[in-house]
């Protein structure tokens, strides 16, 4: 399938097709990513030509094997999660959530983890790559609200509770120049294990259950509705791939190039907030 995308249609034009696309497919799979977020003050991973915009984030191998790049992530996050943990929902999860409410939604796939579709007061969530208000133990499973942890870490890094930094992606703020060797990491409270976001990093696999949950969802829905993604992380990808393959009509409102396009029965390159706010 080609999109429809032509750089000379109007808003109207744009809208009119989003808003036929909905009302033709009652039961919607919406895959969102980073791009729903932005106006909340979460910054993206990447351009709009699909790039990275910094580094590469920390990968799963690197967390779980190296003490040092462990200090350098908490230290990152216990400045970074002050802003991060004070983001509210946007137009973009206000409008979702009353498409949900509306019943035209039959499963909401979020690559994002900062929870702001919950808090929107969309039900129908899979959060594909986990939630960062969670922390767990890789010893025993054990889960710690990130809010408890974040003092834990505070009382043990006083100095670094004082700074403030630039944000990056979901709450990882750029401290580069600081020596991290000194930081503290604290171990579980229950086990003395180590201690991870309870997120997917790169590098490591999605948990099945949340991965079949998906399938399930994308396979009772009529249609699928990109928001905000670039596709360009597989996990994500997959199931807009699996949509095309089984023929069901694909829509996408992002801002530049995704790794989906030539798949997009409709593509509406304009802000993802305002855009879905219009047809909801």
């Amino acid at each position: 399938m080609n999109a429809d995308a032509r750089p000379d249609r109007s808003l109207e034009d744009d809208l009119a097709r989003l808003r036929d696309f909905v009302a033709a497919h009652p039961r919607l799979f919406v895959l969102t990513g980073a791009g729903v977020s932005t106006d909340s003050g979460i910054p993206d991973y990447r351009d709009n030509q699909g790039d990275w915009k910094r580094p590469q984030p920390v990968t799963y191998q690197a967390f779980m094997g190296d003490e040092r790049t462990r200090r350098r992530y908490w230290a990152r996050s216990l400045v970074g999660w002050r802003r991060f943990s004070r983001a509210h929902p946007n137009a973009a999860h206000l409008a979702l959530a009353r498409l949900e409410a509306a019943g035209r939604v039959e499963v909401l796939l979020t690559q994002n983890v900062d929870g702001l579709h919950q808090a929107a007061g969309s039900h129908h969530v899979i959060d594909l790559h986990g939630r960062l208000d969670r922390v767990r133990c890789m010893a025993h499973g054990h889960l710690v609200q990130r809010s408890a942890f974040q003092e834990v870490l505070e009382q043990r890094n006083p100095a670094w509770a004082e700074l403030d930094a630039v944000d990056a992606p979901d709450g990882d703020a750029d401290l580069e120049g600081h020596d991290f060797s000194r930081f503290q990491v604290p171990d579980c409270p229950l086990c003395g294990g180590l201690l991870k976001p309870d997120v997917v990093f790169f590098g490591e696999g999605v948990p099945r259950e949340r991965v079949l949950a998906a399938v399930h969802g994308l396979e009772q829905a009529d249609a699928v509705l990109v928001a905000g993604s670039s596709l360009m992380v597989f996990s994500g990808f997959r199931f807009v791939n699996a949509a095309a393959k089984a023929g069901k009509p694909i829509a996408a409102v992002n801002m530049g190039r995704t790794r989906a396009d030539g798949l997009f029965s409709l593509k509406i390159e304009r802000p993802v907030a305002e855009t879905l706010a219009a047809i909801a």
